[in-house]
C-alpha cells in the first residue's frame, strides 16, 4: 500500500517538471535583456526604465500559475510550457492553429495507440506563443488609434506592457533545448552514448546552474543591435524552436562532461549565455514585429475561419 501511494504522489511532480523551463532568473533576465534592446522606433513607454522593471517581473509569471491553489488553471496551461517535436512531427506539417492541432493528434494516435499522442503529452508550445503574440499586436493596434484619437493611452499600455511580459515566458521557453523534446529530464529509450538518465539535468541546466553563474552582463552582448521584423510569426517561431530542438543532445553531451556542475567549464557557460541572447533576441524581435505590424490595416471580415 505504501508504495502504490508513493508513486501516486510523484506521478504530478513528474508532469510538473515537463513544463518547467529556466528558473525565475533566467526567465527575467531575458524578458529585461529584451525590453532593453528595443530600438527607439518603440513607443517610449514600451522602453521606459519602469516598463523594462515589469517585463521583468512577468517573465516567471506562467509559472506562477502552476499551483495546487488553482488546479484547473495549472492542470490547463502547463503544456503551454513545451513541445515534444518527436511526437507532434508524427502529424505531419504542423498545422497553425491550435484546434486543428489537437485534432491532427487524435487522428494519428490511432496509428500509434502505444505512444501518449494527447495534446497535455506533446505539448502546444507554438501555438499559445503565436496566439500572445497576436493579442499583443491587437493591443498595439489599440493604442495606435487611441494616440491618433487624441484619448488616454494609460490602460492600453499597461495591457502592451503585460502581453509583452507574458509571451517572454514562452519565447524563453522556446529557447531551452528540453523544452522541444521528450529527452526533457533524462535520456529515455535506446542510450549508447550512457547520456544521464537520472531527472536531475533540466533543472540543474536552467536553473542551478544559470543562478549561479550567468549575470545580465554576459548576456546582452551577445544580442545583435538591430532587431529584425518577422515574417509569418508562427513559421518564423516553428524555424526558432527547430534550431533549439537540434541542441538537445548537445546539452546531454555537456552535462555528461561536467559543464554544469557547480561553476561549470567554459563550455557550459557559453552555451548557457548563447541560449539565453537567442531567447531575448528573439522576444526582442517578436515585440518589434508586432509594433511594426500593427500599423497594417485589418483584413476585411469575411466570416468566422473554419
Amino acid at each position: 500500500m505504501v508504495r502504490v501511494a508513493v508513486a501516486v504522489t510523484l506521478l504530478p511532480v513528474m508532469f510538473v517538471q515537463q513544463s518547467l523551463a529556466w528558473g525565475a532568473e533566467g526567465h527575467k533576465m531575458i524578458n529585461r535583456l529584451a525590453g532593453a534592446a528595443l530600438p527607439a522606433d518603440v513607443p517610449e513607454f514600451l522602453r521606459s526604465p519602469q516598463a523594462v522593471d515589469a517585463l521583468e517581473y512577468y517573465g516567471p509569471e506562467p509559472d506562477r500559475w502552476k499551483s495546487t491553489g488553482e488546479p484547473e488553471l495549472n492542470v490547463a496551461q502547463s503544456p503551454e510550457h513545451f513541445i515534444d517535436l518527436e511526437y507532434a512531427d508524427l502529424v505531419g506539417e504542423l498545422p497553425r492553429r491550435r484546434y486543428d492541432f489537437v485534432r491532427a493528434l487524435a487522428f494519428a494516435q490511432k496509428a500509434h495507440p502505444d505512444l501518449p499522442l494527447s495534446p497535455e503529452k506533446v505539448g502546444l508550445q507554438p501555438y499559445e506563443a503565436t496566439e500572445v503574440w497576436e493579442r499583443l499586436k491587437s493591443a498595439m493596434r489599440d493604442y495606435r488609434a487611441l494616440k491618433a484619437d487624441h484619448s488616454d493611452t494609460k490602460p492600453v499600455e499597461a495591457e502592451i506592457v503585460f502581453l509583452a511580459g507574458w509571451l517572454g515566458h514562452y519565447v524563453a521557453d522556446g529557447s531551452q533545448p528540453l523544452h522541444t523534446t521528450i529527452q526533457y529530464n533524462g535520456w529515455t529509450g535506446p542510450n549508447p552514448n550512457g547520456y544521464t538518465t537520472e531527472h536531475k539535468i533540466h533543472a540543474l541546466f536552467e536553473s542551478t546552474y544559470v543562478a549561479a553563474n550567468v549575470k545580465v552582463a554576459d548576456v546582452a552582448p551577445l544580442i545583435p543591435a538591430k532587431p529584425v521584423v518577422l515574417g509569418d510569426i508562427f513559421t518564423d517561431y516553428m524555424a526558432y524552436l527547430r534550431h533549439t530542438s537540434s541542441l538537445v543532445e548537445k546539452t546531454y553531451q555537456l552535462e555528461k562532461a561536467g559543464a554544469f556542475a557547480g561553476a561549470g567549464t567554459a563550455e557550459g557557460k557559453a552555451f548557457a549565455d548563447e541560449r539565453l541572447a537567442a531567447g531575448a533576441t528573439e522576444l526582442r524581435d517578436m515585440i518589434y514585429t508586432a509594433w511594426v505590424k500593427s500599423a497594417e490595416p485589418v483584413p476585411p471580415y469575411r466570416g468566422q475561419p473554419n
